[in-house]
């Protein structure tokens, strides 16, 4: 018997040491030299590949480290490339007698980091869901080889077949609507099936593929032609990317590369779901109970929390955005879920970009309706707290009290816009109020207009959204009052743009397929849009606010002379605004005109009359 085995485990060796060296795929998928920071992250997969030699000859490319993980079927190798030069240069592994040679490219660098510019408040920023914009390619709506799914634009909750060239196809509609920057829900492959009650990953925020577009929006390729020309418009291109979690059919649920490569990795028998509540991440009296539940529960079952406590898992994240940056050349990054990660991880990742990249730009989703909290996670914050480097937050304070104000009387004390007051009185725990992304609705909250048409309410929010110290974002459709809630579900603040998908009855992408209200709405936006372009008194410009009084909410910025008042009626009835309490803005000025309008207001009298919840924006 004992023969017999060790004629078995010869017979075996044998086997093993011919058996052909499989390389499915490297990540990233390339590489570029001249990085401020030299070393490379190779993740090889492959059935058996973790115990293979790995050698390359390569002048300027040294092998640091090669690390073999838990699965067999994974291996890392870190190199380091200081003083490579671009070309290819070729992977040899070794297994056994077996070898195979796997080339692997080098690239120049468009440009230096220190060039690419990121977004500020000197733009706007508009969101859209690429799957509900506009479908160009209608052939890649079903395609073979997918995990099964249905494209069907009666359910609110399944794929509609929106893409990445019916952006395109619109870039001169973004430009005449006057925003400078396009911000996409994410646009990385997500081939998870539909599941039993009618839910998709349209959204795109179950990740399966962290270095291809997903083929139902195109490909990489048309990514790249997208931003260049975006960019040739004077668009800018943010990319929503998911450091916090993956999607449940990525490959690495199914063959974990290593026992702790995400938290909670026995969620089948252990399953942590998230509490969603964040303050945990900053309170100084956080339980551990808490903090686990918040950094590394589970977004939900379908997304996987990674462990960024795990260094290869995070290099392999920076990697990634890296290479996007350098890629395709987006402008910006929006990161989702950012308090659910490790805050110390997340730091050491905008570290990175913010050395490689100083002039670059990250938003984090930071989603808690306290400035105090927000504060605390932008770089430079006065809270004593780790440094973040994280240059852009949201003001979902802003969203909340905006909300509050919409349906509300502003009163001598607390309602209506005396929340908003009282929300932008605490900017000073901002160490950059104006590197603060403001906004009044997004893809996960109820539109502003909820299921009505309440023009003038939201007119108002974006005259203030557009003026404050922030940088804006809208949301997709605005201008042509779409509307609705979640009451039901997610995906009815998430409808097609009329007129992006074949069939539509109505395209409100020209005039003549808008209705009036529709183009009154469009045109007021816009006219506020293009006169905040290159405007220094809005992005350069001094704020001053003044306390409601008699319902009449003032903001006002000034520059070099020159002044812009935005004047919010938030009450139901007409009201009459003396301007001596406002002589420190309006001085002797006779006349200014409202932008939106055009039209010329006269200040001679020391009055002006609006009308109940009416809004001028005032420049002189």
């Amino acid at each position: 018997m004992k023969k017999l085995l060790l004629l078995m485990a010869v017979a075996l060796g044998v086997l093993t040491s011919h058996a052909a060296v499989k390389v499915d795929r490297i990540e990233p998928t390339n590489w570029y030299v001249g990085m401020k920071d030299p070393s490379v992250q190779l993740m090889v997969y492959g059935q058996g590949i973790r115990d293979a030699e790995v050698s390359i000859n390569y002048e300027g490319v040294a092998v640091d480290s090669v690390v073999r993980l838990d699965s067999p079927n994974y291996l890392l190798i870190y190199l380091n490339t200081r003083s490579a030069q671009p070309g290819q240069m070729d992977i040899t592994f070794k297994q056994g007698r077996s070898k195979k040679k796997v080339p692997y490219q080098l690239l120049a660098r468009e440009m230096s980091g220190e060039r690419r510019m990121g977004f500020t408040n000197a733009d706007v920023l508009y969101m859209l869901m690429p799957d509900r914009f506009a479908d160009g390619n209608p052939a890649n709506n079903q395609l073979a080889g997918m995990e099964a799914y249905k494209n069907d634009r009666t359910q609110p909750s399944l794929r509609h077949g929106g893409d990445i060239e019916g952006i395109r196809q619109h870039l001169d509609y973004f430009t005449q609507l006057g925003v400078t920057a396009l911000w996409f829900t994410p646009v990385l492959e997500n081939n998870s099936p539909d599941s039993r009650n009618g839910f998709s990953t349209y959204h795109g925020y179950a990740t399966t593929n962290y270095y291809k577009v997903d083929p139902r929006f195109g490909t990489n390729e048309e990514y790249r032609r997208l931003i260049d020309e975006a960019h040739s418009r004077g668009l800018k291109v943010v990319m929503d990317m998911i450091f916090n979690h993956c999607g449940d059919y990525h490959p690495w649920l199914k063959d974990m590369p290593s026992h702790d490569w995400f938290n909670q990795p026995d969620y089948k028998n252990n399953y942590l779901q998230t509490s969603y509540k964040l303050t945990p991440v900053m309170d100084p009296y956080a339980s551990e109970v808490d903090l686990k539940e918040t950094v590394e529960g589970w977004f939900v079952p379908s997304m996987p929390d990674l462990n960024h406590h795990n260094v290869h898992v995070m290099n392999y994240l920076i990697q990634n955005s890296i290479w996007w940056i350098e890629t395709v050349g987006i402008d910006g990054i929006r990161m989702d879920t950012y308090p659910y990660a490790y805050a110390d991880a997340m730091a050491r990742w905008m570290k990175r970009l913010d050395t490689e990249y100083p002039n670059f730009n990250t938003v984090g989703e930071t989603w808690v309706e306290n400035p105090a909290y927000t504060a605390a996670w932008q770089k430079g914050n006065k809270m004593g707290k780790p440094e973040s480097y994280l240059k852009t937050v949201m003001d979902f304070s802003f969203y909340e009290k905006m909300d509050s104000a919409r349906h509300e009387e502003t009163d001598g004390w607390w309602r209506g816009y005396n929340r908003v007051y009282n929300s932008l009185c605490l900017d000073y725990l901002y160490p950059k109020p104006e590197s603060v992304m403001a906004f009044i609705e997004n893809h996960d909250t109820d539109r502003y207009l909820h299921d009505g048409q309440d023009v003038d309410a939201l007119k108002q929010a974006l005259a203030l959204l557009l003026t404050i110290k922030r940088i804006p974002q809208l949301y997709y459709g605005t201008e042509v009052l779409m509307n609705g809630t979640k009451r039901i579900t997610d995906g009815n603040v998430r409808k097609d743009f009329p007129g992006g998908f074949p069939g539509d009855a109505h395209n409100a992408f020209t005039a003549e397929g808008r209705t009036p209200a529709q183009n009154d709405m469009f045109n007021w936006l816009s006219a506020l849009l293009h006169w905040r372009q290159g405007n220094d008194v809005i992005i350069k410009g001094k704020m001053i606010q003044f306390i409601p009084k008699d319902g009449i909410y003032v903001i006002a910025r000034s520059y070099k002379g020159r002044h812009a008042v935005t004047i919010i009626n938030g009450t139901t009835s007409e009201r009459e605004m003396k301007l001596d309490r406002y002589n420190e803005v309006f001085g002797s000025t006779t006349v200014a005109r409202d932008i939106p309008t055009g039209r010329s207001i006269s200040l001679a009298n020391g009055t002006i009359t609006l009308p109940a919840r009416g809004t001028l924006v005032l420049e002189f």
